[in-house]
């Protein structure tokens, strides 16, 4: 197995138990990431996020497969299955991450998945009728990143 397809192993392995200082540890230090949520976080942004999500995602469940990586580049598919605490509802989000390595580590990070689908289960029915619009979408990563925020200053970190 190549080196970087193990560091995503060791990723998601420690996503899987919600470990989120050991997902820290496969960051580069000028890591990136942004997703459908959280947009353009930078090193302690970036782990800060993993970090509370795993410290909120009480019921969090994750499958991943299809790990793929060579000396630059590499990619995972991922499910997550979680109680979205703004309000109690059931989600399943299918995510794929794209990858950008740099001295083992990961650089640069963007998952994708389907907002629309991924709004209708979260938010019910404000996510079903207006979950296309980019306003609905700025509106959740506008919350996403206060909350995030947030996090960091209770726990002492400086960023995103």
């Amino acid at each position: 197995m190549h080196p970087n397809a193990q560091l995503l192993n060791t990723f998601y392995s420690a996503f899987q138990r919600r470990d989120g200082d050991t997902m820290a540890t496969c960051y580069h230090p000028d890591a990136e990431f942004s997703d459908e949520a959280f947009v353009g976080l930078r090193h302690a942004g970036v782990t800060s996020m993993w970090r509370m999500l795993c410290e909120r995602g009480k019921d969090l469940t994750l499958e991943f497969r299809d790990v793929q990586a060579d000396d630059r580049t590499g990619r995972a598919h991922w499910e997550a299955r979680y109680t979205f605490g703004a309000t109690g509802r059931k989600v399943l989000n299918i995510i794929d991450g794209e990858f950008e390595f740099r001295d083992g580590k990961i650089l640069r990070h963007r998952d994708r998945f389907n907002f629309h689908r991924w709004s209708r289960q979260a938010l019910g029915p404000m996510g079903l009728l207006l979950g296309w619009t980019p306003f609905l979408q700025k509106k959740v990563q506008a919350t996403a990143r206060g909350n995030l925020e947030k996090w960091m200053r209770e726990h002492g970190v400086t960023g995103p």
